[in-house]
């Protein structure tokens, strides 16, 4: 199952229409990134407990401290144009002391853009909150 994470999160790095983005607050980097669920292999989200649509897409976060991983809490929503919320349940996936992921799944109709707010909290520190903005398309 490690192998198979391991991969999932490379080919997320990897996903070109797709770069990763930071928000930076003080001595905490929150790397994220979204994506259609279809374009994880089978086998990968299989074992990362997610659910391959083309009307389903992913939010991954991770928190760095110094170049290492945090654990945090983690929570959101993300909102369509129509004004419509829909709260993100994060689980935490963990690959030892190398990394630790946030993952959450969540709904999409069609082609939009979708408007997400996450909150994050490292252990022993005071909260993060951002938005982001991303355009979303059903996997044909």
């Amino acid at each position: 199952m490690k192998r198979s994470l391991i991969c999932l999160f490379a080919l997320l790095l990897t996903l070109p229409a797709m770069a990763e983005r930071k928000h930076s607050v003080g001595e905490y980097d929150v790397h994220y990134i979204a994506f259609n669920s279809g374009f994880l292999q089978p086998d990968i989200a299989a074992a990362a407990g997610l659910v391959r649509s083309k009307a389903q897409g992913v939010v991954n976060v991770s928190v760095l401290k110094a170049g290492k991983p945090v654990a945090a809490q983690v929570s959101g929503t993300v909102r369509n144009l129509l004004g419509q919320d829909y709260p993100l349940t994060f689980k935490q996936l963990k690959e030892g002391d190398e990394a630790i992921y946030y993952l959450a799944q969540f709904p999409f109709d069609s082609r939009e853009n979708l408007r997400f707010n996450l909150n994050i909290q490292p252990t022993g520190a005071a909260s993060i909150n951002f938005d982001f903005t991303q355009e979303f398309f059903p996997d044909e």
